[in-house]
């Protein structure tokens, strides 16, 4: 076993979660390998040609990411282990939200306009459909997560560049559905959110008050001299505690963990499908950090 390849103790967590290794009139080559193949080329950024030998042909490990990719495999495994560590109350339902831009390479251009890529359980991308954008530094595309209190992601959603965050918040939660280990309806409603002022805008602190989600977050300079320009129709600033918003931390700490993946802090991918199954792998390594060797 090689470093940053799957343990024992995290592949009987995995293995039941796969599909059944036969196929139809075939042998399927060991998914642990396969699994270990994926990770060695998010770990290092290397092109799939010079996958080692000791992964098998690269192709077979191409295959198996698309496939699982087109119908679900990684999301399920991601939402098994979510649940696993709710059920011990592990998970902290703080929930902190941000974006970090991504640079994508030339090779992740020139998608053909038909594939076979679904993103399946995924928000739309962009208008493209491959969540590229240009603007002054050239393609880049938007990773939008939201993590628990420790920092580990519940809920990502890949957009252009170019597209602003505050959109994104609603989705991001409605992302959230945390399943029981047992009987009950999946939880969906965190604690707290915990955003930048990117995310200050009175429709989002409407919508989250509706909900009855607290919601902390600074605002904006325009919006604290609108408020103000109107006296007291203005009404109260909202409620802020810098105690709780210095704990957003840990969703920049997610962002830097989740780029030591070489593949994930520069976007080589085409398809938009892709490159998000890609974070939502390394996600997985990271719910499950205690079960692998060190990945950095």
């Amino acid at each position: 076993m090689g470093r940053g390849e799957v343990t024992d103790k995290a592949w009987a967590r995995i293995e039941p979660l796969l599909p059944p290794v036969a196929g139809r009139g075939r042998h399927w080559r060991d998914h642990r390998q396969v699994i270990n193949a994926i990770l060695w080329k998010l770990r290092t950024r290397a092109p799939w040609r010079d996958l080692p030998e000791r992964y098998g042909p690269w192709k077979t490990a191409h295959e198996r990411l698309r496939i699982w990719t087109a119908d679900g495999t990684w999301e399920r495994i991601l939402d098994h282990v979510v649940v696993k560590d709710d059920s011990v109350g592990a998970v902290e339902w703080t929930i902190s939200v941000d974006s970090s831009n991504v640079r994508a390479h030339q090779h992740s251009a020139g998608a053909r306009k038909k594939g076979d890529a679904p993103a399946s359980g995924s928000k739309p991308f962009a208008v493209d459909g491959e969540a590229l954008g240009r603007s002054r530094g050239g393609l880049t595309s938007k990773i939008h997560l939201a993590v628990d209190g420790r920092g580990l992601p519940m809920s990502i959603i890949l957009t252009a560049g170019q597209a602003g965050d505050n959109p994104q918040l609603l989705p991001l939660l409605n992302q959230l559905s945390v399943g029981r280990d047992g009987p009950g309806r999946p939880r969906t409603r965190p604690d707290r959110v915990v955003a930048d002022k990117a995310y200050s805008h009175p429709s989002t602190r409407a919508a989250l008050r509706a909900q009855g989600i607290p919601f902390t977050c600074p605002e904006r300079r325009d919006q604290i001299n609108h408020r103000r320009a109107k006296g007291s129709r203005g009404g109260r600033p909202p409620a802020f505690d810098q105690a709780t918003y210095a704990g957003r931390n840990v969703v920049e700490r997610c962002f830097n963990r989740l780029k030591q993946f070489r593949d994930l802090a520069t976007r080589y991918a085409k398809r938009a499908a892709y490159y998000r199954a890609e974070i939502i792998i390394a996600a997985i390594v990271l719910w499950l950090r205690t079960d692998l060797q060190d990945t950095a």
